[in-house]
């Protein structure tokens, strides 16, 4: 797609990138056909194709509206056409792009402000953890659409961790929300990869992923958040500490484990942190791909699972974010689980995308309802994911349980 870039955009990093990931679109639509909110709206510019022309045209001068803003809000990041796209257009990076300069070219109505300064400063801060425990006690009281988002309080084996040295080592990134809202999730890893010999070690001052910010627009501080990580984990990435190096950088939540793999490109402009990325980013590893090491040392520990027939939903970020697929089926198979997708559209986003269930309530509440109605099908006892976003989402409109699938692996082994 031929681009001709407005002279406040020719020499800028953003203006060249975004240029050159134009130019790879040859508007063949096979994106539409599996975008999510193109599904539901049936709008043009509601999906890929047409986000890509809104953003070709900011970028050529044409006045940036708040309709502009509206369509590439309703954005999942979902990256479902990125896996779809025969060109292999980076629609990811173009929208990030895309929202950083709309941001600052389109002012938002001042409840939208507050909401979004809410989610960037609310669950990034070290005060998330104790409201959250207001929360959960309070939660019998709060109204149905609150009580939702607020997960019930975990038991005390949520928060038992192994106490062995291993000589091998990896660094569990813990993220902002997970420890406190799924606490369980973080210490059944630990319990599983000390059972398969690898010791599970955890950095102070390490904290968000960037993810959350970059989303919503503020590239600047996704980078910030990058930076503080990448400070907080390098002793241990350099082992200068006394526990050594790591071998890994282990992300048991696959939205923050695809941004945590985009650092090195992230951060290239910067070079105080470049080389630091790069590093980071090449040790960065999903749960699911240690599947295959851990698998032969834990069957002969296993026992016999007490929720064995599952229903796996791989999230965006899992399959099109790190084009990780297939991995956690047929090693979950070996151990014992009898663990399948949804019959259709298990490519599909459950619409929780981070934030977006927040600020696109109806669509997200669809595009759940939707995922269950094909994950209901599989008749199991359990739901698994790997992302605390999908499984808190799917949870909120089934009784059936919904869980990381670390967690049943963990009670299977105990």
């Amino acid at each position: 797609m031929q681009t001709n870039l407005a002279p406040e955009f020719k020499g800028t990093r953003e203006g060249q990138e975004a240029e050159a990931i134009l130019r790879k679109c040859v508007h063949c639509g096979f994106c539409t056909a599996t975008c999510p909110t193109y599904q539901l709206l049936g709008d043009e510019l509601d999906g890929p194709r047409g986000r890509i022309y809104l953003i070709k045209q900011m970028l050529e001068g044409e006045p940036v509206t708040r309709r502009t803003q509206l369509h590439l809000d309703r954005c999942l990041t979902c990256r479902n056409c990125e896996t779809t796209c025969p060109s292999g257009v980076a629609y990811g990076r173009l929208v990030d792009i895309g929202r950083e300069l709309v941001e600052a070219r389109v002012e938002r109505p001042r409840g939208e402000r507050a909401v979004r300064w809410l989610l960037k400063e609310g669950l990034t801060s070290p005060l998330f953890a104790p409201a959250m425990k207001l929360g959960q006690l309070a939660r019998p009281l709060l109204p149905p659409a609150l009580k939702a988002k607020v997960p019930p309080r975990s038991g005390a084996r949520a928060h038992r961790w192994p106490t062995r040295s291993h000589p091998r080592k990896v660094l569990l990134q813990r993220g902002c929300v997970q420890p406190a809202m799924l606490p369980n999730i973080d210490s059944a890893t630990a319990r599983v990869l000390d059972a398969a010999g690898l010791q599970c070690l955890v950095a102070d001052g390490g904290g968000c992923c960037g993810a959350l910010r970059t989303h919503l627009g503020d590239t600047a501080g996704g980078r910030d958040d990058m930076r503080r990580n990448i400070d907080a984990w390098w002793p241990l990435v350099e082992g200068l500490t006394s526990e050594g190096r790591v071998e890994a950088i282990v992300s048991n939540a696959s939205g923050c484990g695809v941004a945590v793999k985009d650092y090195g490109h992230a951060l290239a402009g910067d070079p105080a942190y470049a080389d630091k990325a790069r590093r980071v980013a090449a040790l960065a590893r999903d749960l699911s791909e240690l599947l295959p090491d851990l698998v032969p040392r834990l069957q002969g520990r296993m026992g016999t699972p007490r929720t064995r027939r599952l229903a796996y939903h791989p999230p965006c970020t899992l399959q099109h974010g790190q084009q990780l697929r297939g991995g956690v089926e047929t090693h979950l198979g070996a151990l014992g689980f009898e663990i399948g997708l949804a019959p259709a559209e298990s490519h599909l986003c459950c619409g929780s995308a981070g934030t977006y269930s927040v600020l696109q309530p109806g669509l997200s509440t669809q595009l759940r309802d939707r995922k269950l109605g094909q994950l209901g099908a599989l008749d199991a006892q359990a739901i698994v994911s790997a992302n605390i976003g999908c499984i808190q989402h799917l949870q909120s409109g089934t009784p059936t349980p919904v869980r990381h699938w670390i967690e049943v692996l963990d009670e299977a082994l105990a």
